[in-house]
């Protein structure tokens, strides 16, 4: 068993999921994977089943972030080490997992697959928002971050703790801007993504502009009043399960 678990969120990628899969599967069996079929309306879980993938069936739309902690839970609950964001939509490249790996053992808590660190970021209103949430982490936490809005994240053993065990954890910037807050170390490693080729992302340009004025919102405002879940450390007495 890998030490590694790749979470695999999935809302109706009959176009992708089997691309996506078959590609770790093949290419790279020295991490393991969960397909979280999150409600999926199309032939997802369908093609999960049919091809014998790992995966957890949700009966309903829990969106991301419910998606991603149903995926976390399961890597806390089988003692993974790591356990890597990683989209359904063929975007994120596993080629880029072992250094990510790598850049964790240097004691890191989180580590973000950046688009930007040896790249120059691209002018577009998307961009700018990015922009705009990076420059709010670091006013907020003093880190810089080039990359905040990558979906494509590794987070060791404390912080699946983290996710799989406290309420209101979704992998947005919010949420890492808040854990930095706590103690979390935070690094980059230099990735390259593709371009979605199959199916409808839901950031269109108004669902963008959306997110990014809740990110912005939530970082510079809501997490100063966030109080950590203490819950499940009495509960566990700070031990793994």
């Amino acid at each position: 068993m890998s030490d590694v678990l790749v979470v695999i969120p999935a809302y109706n990628e009959e176009e992708n999921i089997e691309r996506v899969v078959g590609n770790l599967i093949k290419n790279y069996p020295e991490f393991d994977y969960v397909v979280v079929n999150d409600g999926s309306k199309d032939r997802t879980a369908e093609i999960c089943r049919r091809n014998g993938y790992n995966f957890l069936d949700l009966p309903v739309n829990l969106g991301l972030a419910g998606g991603f902690q149903a995926g976390v839970k399961y890597a806390w609950r089988n003692h993974y080490q790591y356990a890597v964001q990683f989209d359904g939509d063929g975007q994120h490249r596993p080629e880029y997992i072992s250094a990510m790996r790598e850049k964790m053992s240097e004691g890191y808590d989180i580590v973000i697959g950046s688009r930007f660190i040896t790249r120059k970021k691209p002018k577009s209103m998307r961009m700018l928002g990015g922009n705009m949430i990076a420059l709010a982490i670091r006013f907020t936490t003093g880190v810089k971050i080039k990359d905040p809005t990558s979906g494509m994240r590794m987070f060791s053993r404390k912080m699946i703790e983290e996710f799989a065990l406290s309420l209101n954890y979704g992998p947005e910037p919010d949420t890492i801007s808040y854990l930095i807050k706590q103690g979390a170390k935070v690094a980059e490693v230099q990735v390259d993504m593709d371009e979605r080729t199959a199916g409808v992302s839901y950031l269109n340009p108004v669902n963008a502009v959306k997110y990014m004025s809740k990110m912005l919102f939530s970082i510079l405002i809501i997490q100063n009043f966030r109080k950590r879940d203490k819950r499940f450390k009495r509960k566990t007495g700070g031990n793994e399960g």
